[in-house]
């Protein structure tokens, strides 16, 4: 249904998965990051138009939090600017944009899990270059979706569940933080979502015209795994499952401890919990619950 995609961030935890999950509604066009280079305006543009795509899907980005608070122009150059210029090659193809944002756009006070239309206030330097990236693009005339997304993870790449259960092999005890609230998105789930996106899209599309399709679904959906807990929930429930896999392995003990205790270069959201009833609502579209899908991982490794 879809004709070409081109797909962003390939070698990516989200990329790989939606390489394989895109596979079936078309062609999928997937160029490495020399072939795509994302801080180069002619790259973006030339590709954008060679490949001439009916879909771009954005799961790139410059995801070093720490990193970024010493790289604000490299952070700002990938994860707003190259966003930036994706619209605008979309809207003069009418080729229609999945991009992929995150839950630090918001500062974390809050109480409740995040609505679309809620305030936002970055406290870092990456999550407000992500911020100005979903600003470009709502700016750019390209129809989109925005997918905002929280403590994503796999079976493969680097993420908070491979270094955990990696250091619950090699440590006797490890200090997790329990104080910050959200909820782990499997990458797999996050690809399935995108790709039923598109086609719930493309069925609305009676003409092959994709830009008025996509008038009625464009804007910004909060997907986040479903369910809540803390980094250290996470952690606890992890370990916990590999010890049912491995009586009689010697695992570290977990401590729970306060962000305070734990400091980084860039602030975290203490509250990085996303509502997603918009998602369900529009594209019927529920997404697992964290400890569903950490046992399919899990079940992976």
């Amino acid at each position: 249904m879809a004709k070409r995609i081109l797909l962003t961030g390939v070698t990516g935890q989200v990329g790989g998965e939606l390489a394989q999950t895109l596979a079936c509604l078309g062609e999928v066009v997937a160029p490495t990051r020399e072939e795509f280079d994302l801080t180069s305006v002619s790259s973006i543009r030339e590709t954008i138009r060679n490949v001439q795509p009916r879909w771009i899907v954005n799961p790139a980005a410059y995801t070093a939090v720490d990193k970024a608070e010493n790289e604000p122009e490299l952070a700002y150059a990938i994860n707003a600017e190259a966003v930036r210029m994706i619209g605008e090659e979309a809207r003069a193809i009418r080729a229609g944009v999945i991009h992929f944002s995150t839950d630090y756009v918001f500062d974390g006070e809050g109480i409740k899990a995040y609505v679309e239309t809620d305030p936002t206030g970055p406290v870092s330097v990456y999550g407000a270059s992500k911020l100005a990236g979903e600003e470009a693009l709502c700016g750019s005339g390209a129809g989109h979706l925005i997918f905002r997304t929280s403590w994503v993870y796999g079976a493969t790449g680097k993420n908070f569940l491979r270094t955990i259960l990696k250091a619950a092999r090699e440590r006797e005890r490890l200090r997790i933080v329990a104080d910050q609230h959200g909820a782990p998105t499997w990458s797999r789930d996050l690809a399935r979502m995108a790709a039923h996106a598109i086609e719930h899209v493309e069925r609305h599309d009676r003409d092959d015209n994709l830009c008025d399709a996509l008038s009625r679904f464009s804007g910004i959906y909060h997907a986040s795994g479903a369910g809540e807990t803390t980094w250290f929930g996470f952690a606890s429930e992890a370990v916990r499952m590999l010890r049912e896999r491995e009586p009689d392995g010697k695992l570290a003990e977990l401590d729970a401890i306060a962000t305070a205790e734990y400091p980084t270069p860039a602030k975290r959201p203490a509250n990085s919990r996303l509502n997603c009833k918009k998602l369900s609502a529009t594209f019927d579209w529920k997404m697992m619950d964290w400890r569903d899908s950490l046992r399919e991982v899990m079940a992976e490794l």
